[in-house]
């Protein structure tokens, strides 16, 4: 039997309706974090001068994430004190304030402070906007909004590297932009986009109802047991995240690439975890994730340690292992947090996204010094041996996932229409 194709056209209109709604929330977090994430790599552009006291390097790679996870720990808190849109555009705000203090003075004690406060907007700007696109969207289009959620993020880091590219790496504005770009996502959340779309429940009906009973909260530990592999992939998610956009500037200095090179490096990983999003995500919606998750950490560490491989690689070659590792190593944590979210009933989404923030803050914080580290004491190469470890193990439990018996009392809420 044939549907009307006014009907159709109708369903498909209605549906659209919800993300048509959203998507001026969705540019202004693309546009902050583009700013955020400029302002990370012109830092990191600015560490790889060998002048600097490599410690000096350490302890300021390792500001950002313990301001990160201290953006975890308080956004919650925000939210409830102010409300989701009220919350972003105080931490926007937080943001341009921090970037201008970089434009003042190279003190290390002040850009250590620096650095926590990017790190704190980043993380909290993250929070705010998942838990609210996780209470906004229902059961049907929490993939769709969450796919668009990570498109946006990707493409944030994307433009990053563009304006850097198109500014030069070694340009003296770097920090002015950054600035001028954080200014225009708060002009344009405040003043352009309009307010965001209500909720369906009161924010303090939801808080309430979330800590109605705290035996039902999912902490890190309690998904682990229910879903280590996506555990395991929000962590090496953090660990990849940091260390490549950090900690490729100060790599390709070593092993004597100039800068320019460097963010190229960087924009092609962008660029490949920003064009596999949606064919990745289709195949998470038609087959096991587990195994791909499988199959992403093989990968993962192939091309780790291809890059690690002794020896020097014709530049585009370089360009395409970067290209092809951001198209697997960016692409794990959607398909690691789809399974977790299928594994868990709706009313405990925004808890369990919550403790996963959390532990993707703890691989941020983790990880940075011991990367820098390594690459002190044996090469610039074991930066991509460190991150190759990550992928194994995301392979490894995939593997234990797939093997182990199913726990009983897991009940499964197939939100994108996986096979788990």
């Amino acid at each position: 039997m044939m549907r009307d194709p006014d009907r159709t056209i109708g369903d498909f209109w209605r549906k659209a309706a919800g993300l048509r709604a959203i998507l001026h929330v969705m540019a202004s977090i693309c546009i902050v974090a583009t700013g955020n994430s400029l302002l990370t790599t012109t830092v990191s552009l600015h560490l790889s001068d060998p002048a600097i006291d490599p410690h000096v390097v350490q302890l300021l790679l390792t500001a950002f994430p313990i301001g990160f996870l201290a953006g975890c720990l308080s956004a919650r808190f925000m939210v409830v004190r102010f409300g989701h849109e009220r919350a972003f555009l105080a931490v926007a705000l937080l943001a341009a304030f921090g970037a201008c203090g970089y434009m003042l003075t190279e003190v290390a004690p002040v850009w250590f402070c620096l650095r926590l406060i990017n790190g704190f907007s980043i993380a909290t700007l993250f929070v705010v906007s998942e838990s609210w696109i996780n209470l906004y969207a229902d059961q049907k289009n929490r993939g769709a909004y969450f796919s668009l959620y990570m498109l946006m993020t990707s493409l944030a880091t994307l433009f990053a590297q563009l304006l850097v590219e198109a500014a030069g790496a070694t340009s003296p504005h770097l920090f002015q932009i950054a600035l001028g770009v954080i200014l225009l996502g708060l002009i344009y959340a405040r003043f352009v986009g309009g307010p965001w779309p209500v909720l369906r429940l009161p924010l303090a009906v939801t808080v309430d109802a979330g800590n109605a009973h705290s035996g039902h909260r999912y902490g890190i530990w309690r998904l682990a047991a229910l879903a280590p592999v996506a555990v395991v992939c929000v962590f090496q998610a953090g660990m990849t995240n940091m260390n490549v956009y950090t900690m490729t500037p100060i790599y390709a200095e070593r092993v004597h690439l100039d800068a320019a090179v460097a963010v190229t490096l960087v924009t092609a990983f962008s660029l490949g975890g920003m064009l596999a999003q949606a064919p990745v995500g289709w195949l998470s919606d038609r087959m096991d994730r587990r195994v791909l998750l499988l199959l992403q950490g093989l990968a993962g560490t192939g091309l780790c340690a291809a890059i690690a491989w002794p020896g020097s690689y014709p530049q585009m070659l370089l360009y395409g292992l970067f290209f092809a590792y951001g198209a697997i190593a960016l692409t794990i944590y959607p398909v690691g947090i789809a399974y977790a979210n299928s594994q868990l009933d709706s009313r405990h989404m925004v808890s369990a996204s919550g403790s996963l923030l959390l532990l993707y803050s703890i691989g941020n914080i983790m990880t940075p010094g011991l990367a820098a580290q390594l690459m002190e004491l044996f090469a610039p190469q074991a930066l991509f041996l460190l991150l190759g470890s990550g992928a194994f193990l995301v392979a490894a439990t995939a593997c234990f996932n797939l093997l182990r018996r199913p726990i009983g009392a897991a009940k499964p809420c197939f939100t994108t229409g996986g096979n788990e």
